[in-house]
């Protein structure tokens, strides 16, 4: 493997100051045109890179933000990330991205790798056991260390910081009175994110609806796990057992696996079986019949978090107020629902 030089080297072959070789680096104006390029001509000739924490220790800054985010294969993160990346790109910030995977062990690991000094700040989505657990000492330790996080969809209301949050009450009432417009009077709630607060808030939406439409909630409708192992656990012989007409589904799996239980079930979809999805990938638009879902704006949600991190950053006053910004999200009619 090629050696990698220091200042140190460079300049005692090349005959000059430590301090000359930074400023030549730098293209510092102090520093005559022949000097930089003899200087830069041969540090990229020793394969220099300059040392990340040693620069972010005197300049206080790196143009760096980290994300963490708990699962890279969900099609939602992957969106917020789109936009995080390109607000970023626009504004000269380079990124450098962790994944939780749903774990508070790797969530402070990642905090504790990339707080050293790496990185400006953070946008990240609380992993699944923090919530669980409700853990959330780790990101209060980073705060007070000076360094700003905004949280995004997965959020805690014990974290003072800015938060960017989708409107999970209203479009779950929303979405529900959508299914009772249309028809439909037994619906079944499925979630597989029971232990998140977007399901928690989800789920109380969709309680919300059925009472001011003077329908009684039917707990037996209503199936409520943590992982989507258990999840499927739950549900088998569900359309065997329970007469529904629709499901209302607030995570990506649910709503997967509620079209796949009406379709073997043989259930005529949306004429005695409907469907909403609180899911908005690609496969939601392509299977067949294609899938009614609640859009989240993954991408306006990560510009939008973007946005505020660099805000504060770049702020020269030292400002301690805290705001959440709600994006509204969009219900997208397709197949597996009536048409108004």
């Amino acid at each position: 493997m090629k050696t990698k030089a220091t200042l140190k080297q460079i300049a005692k072959e090349l005959g000059v100051s430590v301090s000359t070789v930074s400023k030549a680096l730098n293209d510092s104006p102090e520093i005559s045109d022949p000097t930089k390029i003899r200087v830069q001509e041969y540090a990229k000739l020793k394969n220099y890179k300059p040392n990340v924490i040693g620069l972010n220790l005197k300049n206080r800054s790196t143009r760096t933000i980290g994300v963490i985010i708990p699962n890279i294969l969900n099609s939602f993160f992957a969106k917020v990330f789109k936009g995080i990346e390109k607000v970023a790109d626009e504004k000269g910030y380079k990124v450098i991205t962790c994944i939780s995977n749903e774990s508070l062990e790797k969530e402070i690991s990642a905090l504790e790798m990339l707080s050293n000094g790496t990185i400006d700040g953070f946008i990240l989505s609380i992993s699944q056991e923090a919530q669980k657990l409700h853990q959330f000492s780790h990101f209060k330790s980073i705060i007070n260390e000076g360094t700003p996080i905004v949280m995004f969809d997965r959020t805690a209301d014990e974290v003072n910081c800015d938060k960017v949050v989708v409107d999970d009450l209203d479009s779950a009432i929303n979405a529900t009175e959508h299914l009772i417009k249309t028809g439909c009077k037994k619906i079944a709630l499925f979630s597989a994110i029971n232990n998140l607060s977007v399901g928690k808030l989800r789920a109380e939406g969709y309680k919300k609806a059925l009472e001011n439409a003077g329908i009684l909630v039917d707990e037996n409708l209503i199936v409520l796990s943590e992982t989507a192992e258990d999840f499927d656990l739950q549900t088998i012989g569900f359309l065997d057992n329970n007469k529904v007409d629709a499901v209302f589904a607030l995570d990506e799996h649910s709503s997967g696996m509620a079209m796949k239980m009406g379709i073997k079930k043989g259930l005529k979809i949306p004429e005695v079986y409907s469907v909403i999805g609180f899911a908005d990938g690609v496969w939601s638009r392509r299977m067949t019949p294609s899938l009614s879902t609640v859009s989240q704006h993954g991408p306006e949600i990560g510009e939008e978090a973007t946005k505020m991190l660099i805000e504060k950053l770049e702020s020269k006053e030292e400002n301690t107020s805290y705001k959440t910004t709600i994006i509204k999200t969009e219900l997208r009619q397709r197949d597996s629902t009536r048409k108004l």
